[in-house]
C-alpha cells in the first residue's frame, strides 16, 4: 500500500509509520561517523554488546549496541571503564520507536593521543604555578585524624592502615570510599577532597588506589579533581599506582607516596623508631653536658689552684710596702707643706704688724675723735673747748681740748687740752 507523502496538517495528519519510516530514512542517510568517548556500561547478552558511551568532557551519553557478527571484531579486553573511539551508525528502530548506534567498529583510544591530550594539560597547569613546590605544604609531624580516600575493601585501603597503626596504634582514620576507576570516580574522588578538606579534625588527606594500567588512571589526571586537590587547604598524598606510574594528581598533591604503603610510611612516624631517637637524643645530651662539666670543673680547679686565689693574704704582702711608702711620702709632704705654712703666716702677721695702727699708737699717738667721730688733723679744727675721744695704744679716754695757737706746723703750739 502507498503511504501517502503529502505534508501533515491538523485535517490530514501522517501515519505513525509515516512519521517512522521518515525519520529511518533520515537518519540512514547521516552514514556511519566516528565518535570518541569512555565506555560507562557493557552488558553481553545472547551474544551481542549493549552499553553505553559517555563524552571525555561533558556529560552527554549515548547507547550502542555491538551485534554478535561485530563483536569478534572488536578487541577482546573492552569493558567499562576503557577509552575508545567507535564507527558507529545511527539506526531508527521504527517498530519500537527507538534509535541505537550499531557499532561497525570500536578500538582502544591510541596511547599517543591520550599522553599527548595529558602532556598538553600537564603544561597548562604547570605554566599556573599548580606545580610549585612553594606552593606544597608541610605535612604534620604526628596527624591525629588521617582522611582516607579510596575503593571500598581495597588492597590499598588495608595496606595504609595496617602500616600506619602498626607505625602508631593511636592514630584514627577518617575513610571515604569512593569508585577509583570508571565514569563515576572523577566525580566521587573530587566530592571526597572537598568533603574531608572541610573537616577540621582531618590533618592531612590521603589518595589511595592500587595499580591499574594506564587507562585505569586517567580519571587522576582529570583537570577538574587536579583543582580541587589543588585548591584544598588541607595537605594531600597522591598515593596512585606504582612508581612507574605518574598521573597528574601526584605533580599537584603536596607529597607524592610510589605506593600506598609508602603513603603510611611517610605520612605516620614509626612510634618505635622516635622512642629511639628521643633516647639517642637524651643520651647524646647527657654526654654533652658531663663533658661540658667535667671541663668546666677543671678549669675552677685550674683557676683556685693558682697563686692569686690559694691564698689571699700575698696581695696584702705586696701592697703593704706601697702601702707604707706612700704613707711616709704623705707625712713628709704634710709636714713640709705645714712649715711652709707656718713661716708664711709669720710673714704675714710681721706685715700685719707692721701696717697695723695699733702698732703705732703703742709707740706714742693717739687718735682723736670730736664726738661725730670725726678724726682731728688740725687745732684749727677746733671750736673752742671741744669734746674729744681718745684712742691711745692701750685704752681709751675721753675730754676736751681747747686751740692754744698754731704750733711749728700751723697747728697748735703744743696741742695740749685742758
Amino acid at each position: 500500500m502507498a503511504i501517502e507523502q503529502g505534508p501533515p496538517t491538523a485535517e490530514d495528519p501522517w501515519p505513525v509509520a509515516l512519521l517512522g519510516a521518515k525519520l529511518r530514512d533520515w537518519i540512514d542517510r547521516l552514514g556511519v561517523a566516528w565518535v570518541e568517548g569512555e565506555i560507562t556500561q557493557w552488558n553481553v547478552a545472547g551474544g551481542n554488546v549493549y552499553g553505553k558511551l559517555k563524552d571525555i568532557e561533558v556529560d552527554a551519553t549515548v547507547s550502542f549496541s555491538i551485534w554478535s557478527s561485530v563483536r569478534s571484531r572488536v578487541p577482546s579486553d573492552l569493558k567499562q571503564g576503557a577509552r575508545v573511539v567507535a564507527a558507529v551508525k545511527p539506526n531508527y528502530w521504527v517498530k519500537g520507536g527507538s534509535l541505537t548506534m550499531q557499532v561497525v567498529e570500536m578500538k582502544h583510544v591510541g596511547l599517543g593521543d591520550l599522553l599527548e591530550r595529558l602532556e598538553r594539560l600537564r603544561r597548562a597547569l604547570a605554566e599556573e604555578g599548580l606545580f610549585d613546590p612553594a606552593r606544597k605544604k608541610r605535612l604534620p609531624f604526628l596527624p591525629h585524624r588521617i582522611g582516607l580516600i579510596t575503593g571500598k575493601d581495597s588492597d590499598a585501603e588495608k595496606d595504609v592502615k595496617r602500616n600506619a597503626q602498626l607505625r602508631w596504634p593511636q592514630v584514627e582514620f577518617r575513610t571515604v570510599h569512593t569508585a577509583v576507576q570508571g565514569d563515576r570516580a572523577v566525580a566521587e574522588v573530587t566530592a571526597a577532597i572537598q568533603e574531608l578538606d572541610a573537616d577540621p579534625e582531618v590533618d592531612v588527606i590521603i589518595v589511595a588506589r592500587g595499580g591499574g594500567d594506564f587507562q585505569n588512571l586517567l580519571g587522576f589526571s582529570d583537570e577538574g579533581l587536579v583543582r580541587a586537590a589543588s585548591a584544598a587547604a588541607t595537605p594531600i598524598v597522591s598515593a596512585i599506582g606504582h612508581e612507574a606510574d605518574r598521573p597528574i594528581l601526584d605533580e599537584v598533591a603536596d607529597l607524592r607516596a610510589s605506593t600506598p604503603t609508602d603513603a603510611a610510611k611517610r605520612v605516620v612516624p614509626d612510634v618505635a623508631e622516635e622512642l629511639a631517637n628521643v633516647r639517642q637524643a637524651r643520651a647524646r645530651l647527657g654526654l654533652r653536658l658531663s663533658h661540658t662539666l667535667s671541663v668546666e670543673a677543671d678549669r675552677i680547679a685550674a683557676l683556685r689552684s693558682r697563686p692569686a686565689l690559694a691564698s689571699t693574704a700575698w696581695l696584702v704582702d705586696t701592697r703593704a710596702e706601697e702601702v707604707a711608702r706612700d704613707l711616709s711620702r704623705a707625712r713628709e709632704l704634710l709636714d713640709r707643706r705645714i712649715e711652709r705654712s707656718h713661716s708664711e703666716v709669720g710673714h704675714l702677721t710681721g706685715r700685719l704688724r707692721a701696717l697695723s695702727p695699733r702698732d703705732t699708737l703703742r709707740r706714742g699717738y693717739a687718735i682723736v675723735q670730736t664726738s661725730s667721730g670725726a678724726v682731728l688733723r688740725g687745732a684749727d679744727e677746733l671750736d673752742g673747748a671741744t669734746p674729744v675721744h681718745v684712742t691711745l695704744g692701750t685704752g681709751t679716754a675721753v675730754g676736751t681740748l681747747e686751740a692754744d695757737g698754731p704750733g711749728p706746723d700751723g697747728s697748735g703750739p703744743d696741742g695740749s687740752g685742758s
